[in-house]
């Protein structure tokens, strides 16, 4: 049966994720247990809150550490909400600045709209290649966020010791209110949505089964 541990540092919808999986099949645990979190088939990164305060939460177990090793090794990695955004070089909250992964390039900053956050369904604009959102381009997804990207370029990993293989990136768009931003990426073993698959009903539950096919 495909593994997936969901990664627990204290910051994310974790218990609808697990049921989620579940539901199309997968053994899927939640810890943060390194070598669990390692050798596990997928790997989920959740997030709610503030980008620093999930990044200081992920850092403090060594889920930094572990996503990098994962990504060296080629293994999948799933990031979700603030999950996503942590992946970006750096967030802007508050007027305050915070250093993300730096796995993509750029910065999430305040959605500009007249009603924030940006909370319910919306669709989204997909790139021809993607394998991610295979089959439900046209449909909705289920987003709660206030901040986001608003660009995303690939970087290159050799600093983190991390080959992507010249693989390009693959990035889905939303727009609300005055901002178009990234709604979810792929590039090599490297995904992640800002949207919550495990609460976008069935749409969702076949964006899990096309990344868990992935592996």
């Amino acid at each position: 049966m495909t593994t997936a541990v969901v990664f627990d540092y204290g910051f994310g919808n974790v218990r609808s994720m697990l049921r989620a999986l579940a539901n199309i099949g997968v053994d899927a645990t939640l810890t943060s247990d390194h070598r669990q979190a390692l050798e596990a088939d997928g790997l989920v990164v959740p997030g709610v809150g503030a980008f620093a305060a999930c990044m200081e939460g992920l850092k403090q177990v060594g889920g930094d550490r572990i996503i990098y090793d994962r990504l060296r090794a080629g293994r999948p990695v799933l990031g979700i909400c603030v999950g996503q955004q942590i992946l970006f070089q750096r967030g802007n909250e508050n007027g305050a600045e915070a250093q993300g992964l730096g796995l993509i390039g750029g910065s999430v900053e305040r959605i500009q709209a007249d009603v924030i956050p940006h909370m319910g369904w919306n669709t989204v604009e997909t790139p021809a290649e993607t394998t991610l959102l295979q089959g439900v381009e046209g449909e909705r997804f289920y987003f709660v966020h206030s901040y986001a990207a608003t660009l995303a370029a690939p970087i290159d990993g050799s600093p983190l010791q991390i080959d992507f293989g010249g693989q390009p990136q693959h990035v889905t768009w939303c727009q609300y209110g005055q901002t178009k931003f990234v709604a979810a990426y792929e590039r090599g073993a490297l995904s992640a949505t800002q949207f919550h698959p495990e609460k976008s009903a069935e749409a969702g539950a076949q964006l899990l089964r096309n990344w868990v096919s992935s592996f």
